[in-house]
């Protein structure tokens, strides 16, 4: 998993409370439990004009410009803002995976579902609860400022902008060491390979049936 320290970059708006991760990335599209390939068909009904089908390649397709991703000015946009409860629904790890996949590292948002939230961590990626003004704040400095960009330090929980202010926010000590160092669950795992394999072998000496 990719370390998470710092990101500064252009901030996207999704300007709407309870987006359920079936908007997120439609059912029609899980089809691989591969982390990769699911960024073109992110919020694909809201990006789309036609309906998208499986293996179906999205060139050429009509957009909706209308919807924010579409728009020049929130081009290689690294973090979304959003309203409340967002990633409601199912609970398909493909809705992190496609958002990550798309190139976004941070959501803010007044508050998320359980589920997307703790699978967030997993995959990479920064979930920031925010209080509604703050959020209010940030969508109104963003309309109004092309190419509005925020600067996200996760050691220092901070999310600071161009002006010079900072909004603080919280996160788990545990979560965050998980993200600092790029450790997944696998990744943690892994931290204890050398004790694993001890006990594997003092295992097979007392019980070496099992091994065979």
């Amino acid at each position: 998993m990719k370390a998470f320290t710092v990101v500064k970059g252009i901030a996207a708006p999704m300007d709407r409370a309870n987006i359920d991760t079936d908007m997120i990335i439609p059912k029609q599209f899980l089809k691989s439990i591969k982390r990769t390939g699911f960024g073109k068909n992110l919020f694909d009904e809201l990006r789309y004009l036609d309906e998208g089908q499986p293996d179906q390649s999205c060139e050429g397709r009509p957009l909706n410009n209308d919807f924010p991703l579409n728009q020049a000015r929130y081009k290689d946009a690294q973090i979304l803002i959003t309203r409340e409860n967002f990633g409601c629904g199912s609970s398909r790890e493909h809705a992190p995976w496609a958002l990550e996949d798309y190139g976004f590292r941070v959501v803010i948002a007044p508050s998320f579902a359980d589920i997307f939230f703790n699978n967030c961590f997993k995959n990479g990626m920064l979930p920031i609860v925010a209080s509604d003004e703050n959020v209010d704040s940030l969508f109104k400095k963003m309309y109004a400022q092309e190419g509005f960009e925020l600067n996200i330090d996760l050691e220092a929980q901070t999310i600071s902008l161009e002006d010079g202010t900072s909004i603080s926010f919280e996160v788990d000590e545990f979560r965050k060491y998980c993200l600092l160092n790029g450790l997944d669950d696998i990744g943690l795992t892994l931290k204890d390979s050398d004790d694993i394999k001890a006990y594997e072998k003092q295992r097979a000496s007392v019980t070496p049936w099992l091994f065979d």
